[in-house]
């Protein structure tokens, strides 16, 4: 059969709506006999029973894979080039204890972008020496903190942060390893990126202005600098953007270096990952084979030793691991007309299906228009495929969870329906709109589940209005 006029040009007609396309799931996600999809051996109805919906579900197995893998491929890369690497995890993909223990058990360092992350980190037993601390606006308290605690390093997004953390690191008595986020110019998304003389953004300074970010750094006893920081975007296929942006960025690291050592060069994060069938990521050996070769090779021209490397992924170790189910509650079938062969108007059914959950648990397709997957996850049919659109229960027309894609036509209420690639910037971009609890997180793993984040009730809700008796002060 022909896809639907109104499917997206990628999303092609397929021959069974039961199957689960390999890059979009977790490695422990399969079709049972039964017909229901299993997370590690757990089925989605046994889930749905004991924990509800919606529901976060968090392959605990793939994490730590994947995390193994992105670990081991840069290490690999990097020994072949003479020089080591550092991989953190990107704690606002998707961060809480248990995740921030398992990127730690796997070797990785932390990545924190607020006080509140640092928390969960501290909380979570991480060796401080293993974190670094972003953000464009940190507060004294937040950068006081980080120093006390004695985290590894501190990202300077502007030249107030310099003094501002030189004077925590007296206070302290402890010199504080910092780095300098630059912007190299190029900004890169899926297969394409753009090189610019100047980015016309909130984070980091202007690459032409590293040597005086250096000097004042350098006249501080209490600061020690690390090197340059970069970030070139997000959900990034190949590596020609991080190849660009690290040959900008080693021109300035020469320059550094005339002054003192400049251990490390930070290229950031950004790996994509499958949403949809359309998509296509670059095997992490090869991206690491890529980046680290294009880093060794203009570090050969220009005559300097290759740096230790450090990288910052998160939704290429969490976001796969990842998939939400939802109960679906009404369906309709909604005409759209679009103009015929002959010019004239012609009537074509999408297919609303309504969920238990929406916007509130997963904003990035209003935000952002991002595309995801669905299938029926509590059975299989052999009912022909029909187009549909997973909408939220949120008073918004905008509350899509999934635009389109294909489930079998006799979906009904009551059906389990899971959407796979979840685990980043789903819960950690999550809010209480229309007064929505957030939903719980439970981790998976050798046929077990267990709570990593608990779900919200309306008594938690309630409990921070200041005008309900019993409310917490």
């Amino acid at each position: 059969m022909t896809s639907s006029p109104l499917a997206p040009a990628w999303l092609g007609h397929p021959a069974d709506a039961n199957v689960l396309p390999a890059p979009i799931w977790s490695r422990g996600a399969v079709r049972e006999a039964s017909g229901e999809i299993a997370f590690a051996g757990v089925p989605a109805s046994a889930l749905a029973r004991e924990f509800g919906t919606p529901l976060y579900v968090v392959d605990e197995a793939d994490a730590r894979t994947r995390a193994r893998d992105i670990r081991d491929a840069f290490a690999d890369a990097a020994g072949r080039a003479g020089t080591t690497a550092k991989i953190y995890y990107a704690g606002k993909a998707f961060l809480s204890i248990e995740v921030a223990r398992w990127m730690t058990e796997e070797g990785l360092a932390v990545d924190a972008c607020s006080g509140g992350e640092l928390a969960v980190a501290l909380a979570a037993g991480v060796d401080p020496d293993r974190i670094g601390l972003h953000g464009n606006n940190k507060s004294l308290a937040e950068i006081d903190r980080a120093v006390a605690a004695g985290v590894g390093a501190i990202v300077i997004d502007s030249a107030i942060e310099i003094e501002r953390i030189a004077a925590a690191a007296a206070r302290h008595g402890r010199v504080q390893p910092v780095r300098v986020r630059v912007n190299s110019g190029v900004h890169a998304h899926t297969h394409d990126f753009l090189a610019t003389a100047h980015e016309d953004q909130k984070f980091g300074v202007r690459l032409d202005q590293a040597e005086e970010f250096a000097a004042a750094i350098r006249s501080y006893p209490e600061l020690r600098l690390l090197g340059l920081h970069c970030h070139i975007g997000s959900q990034i296929f190949g590596s020609d953007g991080f190849a660009e942006s690290a040959a900008r960025l080693l021109e300035a690291h020469a320059l550094l270096l005339r002054g003192g050592e400049v251990p490390e060069l930070n290229l950031g994060g950004g790996f994509g990952i499958a949403y949809t069938v359309a998509d296509d990521p670059t095997p992490v050996p090869e991206l690491a084979e890529s980046i680290v070769a294009a880093v060794a090779g203009e570090c050969a021209r220009l005559g300097i030793p290759v740096p230790t490397l450090a990288f910052e992924p998160g939704r290429s170790i969490i976001g796969t691991a990842g998939a939400t189910l939802y109960e679906v509650g009404t369906i309709k079938d909604v005409l759209v007309s679009v103009p015929g062969e002959s010019g004239e108007a012609v009537d074509l059914v999408r297919k609303y299906v309504s969920v238990d959950g929406g916007m509130s648990d997963n904003v990035r397709p209003a935000l952002y228009g991002a595309d995801y997957s669905v299938r029926i996850a509590s059975r299989t049919s052999d009912a022909d495929p029909a187009l549909v659109r997973i909408a939220g229960k949120h008073c918004e027309s905008g509350d899509i969870v999934v635009y389109a894609d294909y489930l079998p036509g006799d979906v009904e209420p009551g059906d389990l329906v899971a959407v796979p690639a979840t685990g980043a910037y789903c819960w950690s971009l999550s809010s209480n709109y229309n007064h929505v609890g957030r939903p719980a997180v439970v981790a998976v793993r050798d046929g077990h589940a267990r709570v990593i984040v608990r779900r919200e009730t309306e008594a938690d809700l309630l409990s921070r209005d200041a005008a309900y008796p019993g409310a917490q002060p």
